[in-house]
């Protein structure tokens, strides 16, 4: 018996044992929220007489008391060799790395993963990086699970892939034959009521559960009665799980990372514990610039790098207000969503604590200092509805969202305007300029059947 499988073993226990007691947590909240509603009932009005507010904040972020890292620190002892190295391990190891290090960033739905992309097109294009493309248009036959076939061939000169941070159902096995042994694997979580709200506002006219719920809601005649109050009123009977496109209507993150996203089995301890071990760094939207730091220091990043401007924002209409009852609902309906994010919450901050909590904090303030220039420089107006936008800058529209964009600033030099443009270039259009850059011609479309 060698140490490395006593470490490995006592590793899977921990995860299990974490499992557990988070499955614990969410059976009692969820135990307990049925009794509040079941309290609540008499006095609580009909769902078709509530109010439901709008306007809310996209940028607002939530305060979860649970969040604190200092009751999470412990559970970091004897993994410090994987988790994000120091300042000198960094300089170190980057001088055995290519300048171009591969990087994988499974990109979740409606978890602030456009603004990472982003992200990650302009340091990509600025290496000269290989991206890894989907073979048609801009994802990877999403929800389909990942197979390496779904990539488009490696472009003439090129040895290997950089880059891959298109939409995708993760695939670790098929995504490991697509990218090098040593590529580094990100993601992004966020907390999971906001996620499944947001989720529902974009894709309600593409998820299938969604739009039958915007029907009914339409046929009541109420004008406060919207299509998430009467999904969540009864979702088993707008759900069918076994309708592909409604894989992001119950736990979408889960579904998105290829988890079983129906219900918890015997598998969910072992599944998570692969995720755990491939990816690198999993950030996490509540405390994005405190990600963007470690993702910097993990991949020897400058600060110009990590600049950003926040991508695919709702219009504060389209935002639904939730209140406790909406909220208890919504936990119930994604509890395993629950699970994996404060999984990796915790982890999250157990490799903040062995980077520094100090440091990062410095690292934060020193990153939003930066930005504030880099934002007055470049962006002369936020928030800009579609309709004033130039065909370049305006993000794509769903059905049933309105997404808004940036103004650029005027008399910029040639050097500034090439950068500033390419920071709030949105998704589809940076995607395509850089399949045309890397093959010489357009994306294909999908084949019609």
């Amino acid at each position: 018996m060698t140490l490395r499988w006593l470490s490995t073993h006592l590793w899977r226990y921990r995860v299990m044992g974490l499992l557990v007691t988070l499955a614990v947590t969410v059976v009692l909240i969820i135990l307990a929220t049925q009794s509040l509603q079941n309290n609540r009932s008499n006095s609580v009005r009909p769902s078709g007489e509530r109010k439901h507010q709008k306007g809310y904040n996209y940028k607002h972020i939530p305060d979860h008391s649970r969040s604190a890292p200092g009751h999470m620190l412990s559970s970091g002892k004897g993994i410090k060799g994987r988790l994000i190295p120091t300042a000198d391990s960094v300089n170190q190891a980057m001088k055995k790395r290519s300048s171009r290090l591969p990087v994988a960033f499974l990109k979740t739905h409606k978890t602030g993963s456009s603004t990472v992309q982003n992200l990650l097109f302009r340091i990509g294009e600025k290496n000269k990086a290989t991206f890894a493309f989907p073979y048609y248009t801009y994802q990877f036959n999403y929800p389909e699970r990942f197979r390496a076939e779904f990539v488009d061939e490696l472009p003439e000169g090129s040895s290997q892939f950089d880059l891959l941070c298109s939409h995708m159902r993760l695939d670790l096995n098929q995504l490991r034959q697509v990218m090098p042994p040593n590529t580094v694997f990100i993601t992004i979580l966020r907390e999971p009521i906001t996620t499944f709200e947001s989720v529902f506002s974009y894709y309600t006219s593409t998820v299938p559960a969604f739009s039958k719920a915007k029907q009914t809601a339409a046929r009541s005649g109420n004008m406060h009665t919207t299509g998430l109050s009467v999904f969540l009123e009864d979702p088993e009977s707008f759900w069918d799980p076994k309708e592909p496109r409604n894989g992001l209507a119950r736990n979408p993150m889960c579904f998105d990372m290829g988890l079983n996203n129906e219900e918890w089995n015997a598998t969910w301890p072992e599944d998570l514990y692969h995720l755990e071990e491939a990816f690198d760094l999993v950030m996490i939207t509540e405390y994005f610039d405190e990600s963007l730091v470690l993702l910097g220091s993990l991949l020897g990043l400058e600060l110009q790098d990590l600049a950003y401007v926040r991508m695919n924002a709702l219009h504060s209409s389209d935002v639904t207000l939730l209140d406790e009852d909406a909220k208890a609902k919504l936990r119930t309906w994604n509890a395993l969503d629950s699970l994996l994010y404060d999984f990796f919450l915790q982890e999250f901050w157990v490799k903040a604590e062995h980077f520094g909590l100090e440091r990062l904090k410095a690292g934060v303030a020193e990153l939003r200092a930066s930005m504030e220039e880099i934002r007055r420089k470049c962006v002369s107006k936020a928030a800009v509805h579609p309709n004033d936008l130039e065909d370049l800058v305006r993000p794509w529209q769903t059905d049933t969202a309105t997404i808004m964009g940036y103004k650029m600033q005027r008399n910029l030099s040639l050097e500034d305007q090439s950068f500033c443009v390419r920071l709030v270039l949105p998704e589809l259009q940076y995607h395509s300029h850089l399949y045309f850059q890397q093959y010489g011609r357009d994306m294909r479309t999908v084949p019609a059947d």
